[in-house]
């Protein structure tokens, strides 16, 4: 299956140059496979920080309703298969390879030259279709308004928080990435803007009155649906969710108890990873996918309220990052930084982001790849202490698998 996939550009891994901004070519694949985006209902997920989340507790809440339910996320963490899901099972690489198979001409003739993610969009839309889901939740790979999953006209459209990422190909600003993302925002179709900013609010504002689109804003959640999942920070996912729900809840009838069983239920039923996850205990093993700033606010928040004499930080990012907002937010105070390159064209050599960091006075250490980072922290890591694994996507989808190797 990898041999197919290195015919096409993928940003996940070289970045900008394997953007395609537009929607001609996913419009063309739509056309050439019969349109499967209009054979299931859906609810579209964008934003920077927690609409993976977001998207995994919306599918644990249909399937906890008894719904055939598709997921489509990206990136994926260990196996390509991630992305493409019904009812948490992943799609096989025989399906995966029978859709490619099929339409061969295609490809072979150049007819119409996607991304990666172009295809990967069209083939879960396909394979949703043809699996007769009831319903299948959708999150955007990059922006919105020119995303390849831009196709759909959703039940609803839900944005959470909106932070600076991507600002080469998005826009420098909070105003611009909130432009982008709020082109999910359909006519007539309702949306749920979850955390903001006054900057934001004024964009999502004008566009939704333009779409007549009505708007809604995620409340503050109450007692009893606080700290149902780890990390301070899915409190505010979990409330956008809340608030969804609520917007849904004519078509889509459930009780409190029903919210509550999709949060609890959610690793169960989607097999949501990476986010405050426990790898081992003893020391105490956590890996998070955050990976910007706005994510870094939440991680070393959530860092200062855990018992530790020592924190040995397993850190690695991508070359496209500003570096400045988000170096001065880790943790500075007893904590060993161990600098490690995930396996892609993408990632920052450790030697250049040790002289960003030790320019903030942080104690870093070099490792090379992500497991020689992971076995040097357990190593030092003694009685009281923990290891803290982030940065990327990449890191922790590495770390998973040399944790699944017992290498963790």
């Amino acid at each position: 299956m990898s041999k197919i996939f290195q015919a096409y550009p993928m940003y996940h891994r070289i970045g900008s140059r394997a953007y395609k901004e537009g929607l001609e070519n996913i419009e063309a694949l739509a056309a050439l496979t019969g349109h499967p985006e209009k054979k299931w209902a859906s609810v579209h997920v964008a934003g920077t920080n927690g609409k993976g989340s977001v998207a995994h507790l919306f599918a644990s809440f249909f399937q906890e309703k008894g719904y055939k339910t598709g997921l489509y996320t990206s990136p994926h963490l260990v196996h390509f298969n991630e992305r493409v899901k019904i009812n948490g099972i992943p799609i096989s690489e025989d399906a995966v390879l029978h859709f490619f198979k099929k339409y061969e001409h295609v490809w072979i003739s150049k007819e119409i030259a996607p991304s990666f993610f172009e295809m990967t969009t069209i083939l879960a839309f396909d394979y949703f279709a043809r699996q007769n889901v009831d319903i299948a939740v959708i999150e955007t790979g990059l922006g919105g308004r020119l995303d390849s999953t831009n196709i759909i006209t959703p039940l609803l459209s839900v944005i959470t928080h909106i932070s600076l990422d991507h600002v080469s190909l998005l826009g420098n600003t909070l105003s611009d990435i909130a432009r982008e993302k709020a082109g999910i925002i359909k006519q007539g179709v309702p949306v749920v803007i979850g955390k903001y900013q006054s900057e934001t609010w004024q964009i999502f504002n004008d566009i939704a009155r333009k779409q007549g689109a009505p708007l809604y804003l995620a409340d503050a959640l109450d007692g009893e649906m606080k700290n149902l999942l780890p990390g301070n920070f899915q409190q505010e996912n979990i409330a956008t969710f809340v608030k969804g729900l609520e917007v849904l809840s004519s078509r889509y009838s459930h009780t409190k108890e029903d919210i509550k069983k999709s949060i609890i239920n959610i690793y169960k039923n989607t097999h949501l990873q990476g986010r405050w996850q426990i790898l081992r205990n003893n020391p105490l093993v956590i890996c998070d996918v955050g990976h910007n700033a706005g994510a870094f606010e939440w991680i070393t928040a959530q860092l200062a309220t855990m018992s530790y004499t020592h924190l040995h930080f397993v850190f690695g990012v991508v070359n496209d990052k500003d570096l400045d907002t988000i170096i001065p937010l880790l943790p500075r105070d007893r904590v060993t930084y161990y600098l490690c390159r995930a396996d892609i064209e993408r990632a920052l050599s450790p030697e250049i982001l040790s002289g960003r960091m030790q320019a903030y006075h942080l104690h870093t250490t070099l490792s090379g790849s992500v497991a020689h980072a992971c076995q040097q922290a357990l190593q030092e890591a003694g009685t009281g202490e923990m290891v803290f694994i982030g940065g990327s996507c990449f890191v922790v989808g590495e770390a998973l698998i040399a944790c699944s190797h017992g290498l963790i």
